[in-house]
């Protein structure tokens, strides 16, 4: 008992002390308490003036914290929804440029092959011409030959002819005279059209040879000019091979940051999506031969195939719970376990709440169906939404209710009004995604997608 008075004592003595040295900067206090029939008066000593002001002061400092905290996420929202706002228009414009780059390069490559194959006929018919001349001018070589043997023969007669007339003359014998006279006359006019038949074949071989010249250069010319053509459509589809690449990307990253089975989905897609725009549809040219995998065809149609691709992505983007039921993501109460505002009971929270004002717009984060549309125990005002690829989305709480039963909705359409029917402390959204009727956090479906728009 001693012992106790002994420890008591030194407390006391520890607050008088600390009352003492407080004194000169808290000086003791009484607060007056007046009743009708007293007055009582409470004494403030300076130790409790000062747990006083240490606990008002720690209430302000965190009065002042969580409103910078508050503030900063309001703020952040803001900008991040701005941000994805400008990706998704800059997305938007690139996909549109990139189909229009496809369109003009198919025009191009297609017309290009016009222009070469409109080539290939004038090399062949050229080709053709210049076996033709070929062909003349070997039947000209022998035709030549053939002359220049009769005008030898001819000069040799007209040689023997010669001879035979001076001795005809020396031996005055005119009727041989006159006979070789004729025969003289006759190899005259053999060799006079020997000679121009000869001259005749000379100009039609330097002929020949002037348009074989000018069909080699023209052959020069247009496989230089297809050479070209060539090395510009490689440009020009290397240039729109790394765009798709660059645009599909960060659909495949969003896909996965949402821990969706891409392949499959896509695979879905295509099962339920047979109907292809006439702009995508394969370049078929030709199906001659081996095609070369570096030709504009092969790679053209590579491209139009990754094209075909991203828009298999936006099917399944449109048809995935990726958008936000709001424009502005403030959340009141996230996915997971937490005590119940309602029932102050730790239970699981399937959802999460989102704030907002009373009658904002609700709009729908995916195409699909409504599967129910009316007043549900807890829920509220609820619509429910079933999606494909097994998604459901719920909106509880809601103020108003805007799309009935059976109704198909698209992507962005408003479902609802923001409200506080229900189980709820105030105004607010209820949003849940489920998976085959199982609830996973909605947050991971919208990060996965602010990273790409």
């Amino acid at each position: 008992m001693n012992c106790r008075d002994s420890q008591g004592g030194h407390v006391r003595g520890w607050i008088d002390r600390l009352n003492a040295a407080l004194e000169r900067y808290l000086p003791e206090k009484r607060l007056f308490l007046r009743s009708d029939t007293s007055t009582r008066f409470v004494r403030l000593r300076p130790v409790a003036q000062a747990v006083i002001l240490t606990g008002t002061a720690s209430y302000m400092a965190w009065s002042l914290i969580a409103t910078s905290i508050l503030f900063f996420d309001v703020v952040g929202s803001n900008d991040l929804r701005e941000s994805a706002r400008r990706e998704q228009t800059y997305f938007e414009e690139r996909l549109n440029e990139l189909a229009a780059q496809r369109d003009r390069a198919g025009a191009e490559a297609q017309a290009a092959h016009q222009r070469y194959g409109e080539a290939m006929d004038r090399v062949a018919s050229m080709q053709a011409t210049i076996l033709a001349s070929e062909q003349r001018n070997a039947e000209l070589a022998r035709g030549i030959d053939a002359l220049q043997t009769s005008l030898r023969t001819a000069l040799d007669q007209r040689d023997q002819a010669t001879t035979r007339l001076a001795d005809l003359e020396s031996t005055d014998a005119n009727s041989q005279l006159i006979a070789t006279n004729a025969q003289l006359s006759d190899v005259e006019q053999t060799l006079d059209f020997m000679l121009t038949a000869l001259n005749q074949t000379a100009d039609e071989r330097e002929a020949a040879r002037t348009l074989a010249d000018n069909t080699a250069q023209q052959i020069q010319h247009l496989a230089m000019e297809y050479r070209l053509i060539q090395d510009r459509n490689t440009r020009i589809f290397s240039q729109l091979e790394d765009a798709v690449e660059t645009s599909m990307q960060p659909l495949e990253r969003m896909f996965s940051a949402a821990g969706l089975s891409v392949d499959s989905i896509l695979q879905q897609v295509r099962a339920g999506y047979q109907t292809r725009s006439a702009s995508l549809t394969p370049i078929s040219i030709s199906t001659s031969g081996s095609m070369d995998p570096m030709s504009d065809e092969v790679r053209a149609n590579s491209v139009l195939s990754a094209l075909a691709e991203i828009d298999t992505y936006r099917v399944a983007l449109q048809r995935t719970p990726f958008a936000q039921p709001i424009p502005s993501i403030h959340i009141t109460s996230p996915f997971g376990s937490r005590v119940n505002p309602v029932t102050r009971r730790r239970s699981m929270h399937e959802g999460m709440d989102l704030s907002g004002s009373r009658g904002q717009p609700i709009h729908a984060t995916a195409d699909g169906v409504v599967s129910f549309a009316g007043r549900q125990n807890g829920y509220g005002n609820v619509v429910i939404i079933q999606h494909d690829f097994g998604f459901e989305t719920r909106y509880g709480h809601l103020n108003s209710i805007a799309v009935r039963q059976g109704q198909r909705v698209s992507r962005g359409d408003t479902i609802g009004g923001m409200g506080s029917t229900g189980r709820s402390t105030g105004t607010h959204l209820h949003y849940e995604i489920r998976v085959g009727g199982r609830p996973i956090n909605p947050m991971t479906y919208i990060r996965a997608a602010q990273n790409v728009f």
